[in-house]
């Protein structure tokens, strides 16, 4: 029984199918271990060598894994319900088969293990980009990178050569000596004959278009990699004019997928924020919070490290602003943190420590000393949210808020009150 390869579409005439996965548990005790039956047909299906997938199952279970190319067995160690495992191989088709444009699984991984780099490319909207080698399994396809493509394909034009001139020969057959050999020459007249038509197909309209995106696609490689060997200040500065190269043209709306992934392009996603605070926010953040939140959750979903910039960025933009913005720090900090761009252990964190990476340290000190109303309340609810779950739930009702549930509600009424006593 075939499933859609992403299995979040319903479409029954979804084109992109692929197998379901079959497990087999063999062996008993400590030796007991899975079988993955049609790995190399689900694999086939994904285009991906069936190593990986295997191998992101032994990540994700922290298992050992063995690989039996020859005999087509790929085993996870332990015991694994076969649903379970293709609710893993979801996780494997989001992370390094899906194109994170379109969605379609026609894509190529491109890996530099000089570089330390994997590329995806998708054949169906054409989208290029890097993938984030955070994940184990990265390590792993950077030591054991994908076969070449072109080789089959140059096989398969051998394969028809050697059709071609056996064809030539039982045509060309029963002429005695000199018949065997005009059989002889024939291949050469062949392989010159072939050249020909070669050259003729190349001339079409076609085969330049086909040439010319060929050079583009070289192109691209070449830029980069280039790009990639630049020095950070650099790489940071391509994403600064390419972010505000958006703004300008007035496309930076939609543009949240094409600005992430040129930040994964040019490996400075975590200090997205810090670009992004200087280009989109100004003595208005508060709307502008809410009108770039998507931009900015590409970037801190999950990713402390970019939290932390975000921070730095903020801390930037209210030197610039410090007339309007230095008395709404608590509120502003509690915007970002609603907006799910800011994590409490982030958010203590940095109001453990005052720095003075991105402002004086004076200005620091004070822009703290405004935070810290709002760092005490947070630490207070994180403390009050361990109560009982109903009255968290009817105190999340009574603040409309996305993230707390507090029995005192932490209103602008109550920031101001903050606000006039400090």
């Amino acid at each position: 029984m075939s499933v859609n390869v992403n299995r979040s579409v319903s479409d029954q005439f979804y084109r992109y199918k692929m197998p379901r996965l079959i497990a087999k548990v063999e062996g008993k005790g400590n030796g007991i271990k899975t079988v993955i039956v049609n790995m190399v047909d689900v694999a086939k299906a994904l285009n991906r060598p069936p190593t990986y997938p295997t191998k992101f199952f032994g990540c994700e279970l922290g298992a050992q894994t063995q690989f039996d190319a020859k005999n087509d067995r790929y085993i996870v160690n332990g015991s694994h319900e076969a649903n379970k495992l293709q609710d893993m191989l979801d996780g494997f088709i989001r992370k390094f088969v899906l194109c994170p444009e379109c969605d379609n699984p026609e894509t190529d991984l491109h890996v530099n293990p000089k570089k330390q780099t994997i590329g995806n490319s998708c054949k169906a909207c054409g989208y290029r980009g890097m993938l984030d080698t955070r994940h184990k399994l990265c390590t792993f396809i950077l030591k054991n990178p994908p076969e070449n493509n072109d080789s089959g394909s140059a096989s398969a034009k051998k394969e028809k050569e050697k059709k071609n001139r056996k064809k030539d020969k039982e045509n060309g057959s029963g002429s005695g000596e000199a018949g065997n050999h005009n059989e002889i020459d024939a291949p050469d007249a062949v392989d010159g004959d072939d050249d020909d038509e070669d050259w003729a197909e190349e001339t079409t309209e076609e085969a330049q278009r086909r040439r010319m995106e060929e050079i583009s696609d070289h192109a691209k490689n070449l830029t980069l990699s280039e790009d990639l060997e630049k020095p950070l200040e650099e790489r940071v500065n391509l994403f600064y004019n390419f972010v505000k190269q958006k703004k300008e043209s007035g496309t930076i709306d939609g543009a949240d997928k094409e600005i992430l992934a040129e930040a994964e392009r040019l490996d400075v996603k975590a200090m997205g924020p810090l670009i992004l605070s200087e280009l989109l926010f100004n003595e208005n953040i508060r709307d502008q919070i809410k009108k770039y939140k998507r931009h900015f959750l590409r970037f801190c979903h999950n990713n402390k490290k970019a939290q932390k910039y975000l921070l730095g960025g903020f801390e930037c933009l209210v030197k610039l602003h410090q007339a309007q913005l230095l008395p709404r720090v608590p509120i502003i900090l509690k915007d970002l943190y609603d907006a799910d761009l800011l994590e409490e252990d982030v958010i203590f964190a940095w109001a453990e420590k005052v720095s003075k990476k991105y402002v004086s340290k004076e200005l620091a000190k004070e822009i703290h000393a405004k935070a810290a109303p709002f760092v005490k309340w947070l630490k207070e609810a994180e403390e009050e949210s361990e109560g009982s779950e109903e009255e968290e739930e009817e105190d999340d009702e009574n603040n409309n808020s996305s993230r707390l549930k507090l029995s005192v509600p932490f209103t602008n009424h109550k920031i101001k009150y903050y606000l006039s006593d400090h």
